[in-house]
C-alpha cells in the first residue's frame, strides 16, 4: 500500500513538473523563442522583435512611427510626409516585400494555377516554399500604406536626379505609366543588398540591367549602423544573416 501511494506521489510530481516547464515555456518572453523562418502572416506577428527604438522608421519616406499595431502613429510632420491620394491608407504601416511577391511567384507553377483565388493567395495555400520566400524577413520593411500600394509590384529604378515630390518632401517617386518605381537615394545600397540576398538564397535572378543598377546603388550606399543592427536583430529572430550585409558591417567596424 504505501508503494502504491509513494508511486503515486512520484507521478503526481511528474504531472506538476511538466506542466511547470509547459506552463515557462510559454510564457517566455517571445524575443527569447527559437529562431526560424515563417509565412508572411506569422512573419508579421515578429515585427515588435526586430523594429523597436530607432529601427522605427519607413523605408521610402525615412518617416518615424510609434508602433508596429494599429494605430501606428506616424509622424508625419517630422518627415514632410504628405499623402499624394489615400490618406486613410497612408495612416497605416504596411509590411513592403523589396523583391515583390510577383516576383517572388511569377515563376513558379502555383502562381498561374489559381482554382478560384488570387495567384498569391494560391501560391500561400499550395507552396510551402513560396510561403517561406513571402515571409522571410531580409525581405519586409515596414512602409507608408500608400506608399506600399502605389509601388505596387513595379521594379526598382533611376531615371532622374531632381525627383518631384509625390508625398510631401519624400523623394520616393513612381512612374505609373512606365510601371517604375525610385526610392530615395538613402536606401538605395539596403534595396540592393537585399535584392541580391533574395537572388542567392531563393534563385530569383537579377535581369543585367537591373544587376548593374544595384551594384552601382551598393557602392554608392554602403552599410550604416541602422541596416546593421536591423540585420542583427534578424538574425536572432530568423537564424540567418543577409551575407551582404552581414560581411560588409564587420569591415566597416559597425559590429
Amino acid at each position: 500500500m504505501k508503494k502504491t501511494s509513494y508511486m503515486h506521489k512520484r507521478h503526481l510530481f511528474a504531472v506538476l513538473f511538466l506542466l511547470l516547464v509547459v506552463t515557462f515555456l510559454f510564457a517566455r518572453n517571445p524575443a527569447e523563442t527559437p529562431a526560424r523562418h515563417y509565412d508572411f502572416f506569422h512573419a508579421k506577428k515578429q515585427m515588435d522583435r526586430i523594429y523597436y527604438g530607432d529601427l522605427r522608421v519607413t523605408v521610402y519616406c525615412g518617416c518615424a512611427y510609434e508602433s508596429n499595431s494599429k494605430p501606428n502613429k506616424i509622424d508625419f510632420a517630422g518627415c514632410g510626409f504628405a499623402p499624394r491620394k489615400n490618406a486613410n491608407r497612408a495612416s497605416r504601416i504596411e509590411w513592403e516585400h523589396v523583391v515583390t511577391a510577383h516576383n517572388i511567384g511569377l515563376f513558379r507553377r502555383c502562381w498561374h494555377q489559381e482554382e478560384g483565388r488570387s495567384a498569391r493567395k494560391n501560391c500561400e495555400a499550395t507552396d510551402p516554399e513560396f510561403a517561406i520566400m513571402e515571409g522571410d524577413l531580409h525581405n519586409l520593411l515596414p512602409s507608408i500604406g500608400e506608399v506600399n500600394g502605389d509601388r505596387s509590384n513595379f521594379m526598382f529604378s533611376q531615371w532622374t536626379n531632381s525627383p518631384e515630390p509625390m508625398y510631401g518632401s519624400c523623394e520616393s517617386i513612381v512612374d505609373f505609366k512606365n510601371r517604375k518605381f525610385q526610392p530615395r537615394k538613402e536606401v538605395r545600397g539596403m534595396l540592393a543588398r537585399i535584392s541580391f540576398y533574395m537572388e542567392k538564397t531563393y534563385g530569383i535572378q537579377l535581369s543585367k540591367e537591373r544587376r548593374r543598377l544595384f551594384e552601382i546603388w551598393d557602392k554608392e550606399s554602403p552599410v550604416n549602423a541602422y541596416e546593421c543592427e536591423r540585420d542583427a536583430r534578424i538574425y536572432k529572430v530568423q537564424g540567418d544573416h543577409n551575407p551582404f550585409v552581414y560581411a560588409k558591417c564587420r569591415e566597416a567596424g559597425l559590429i
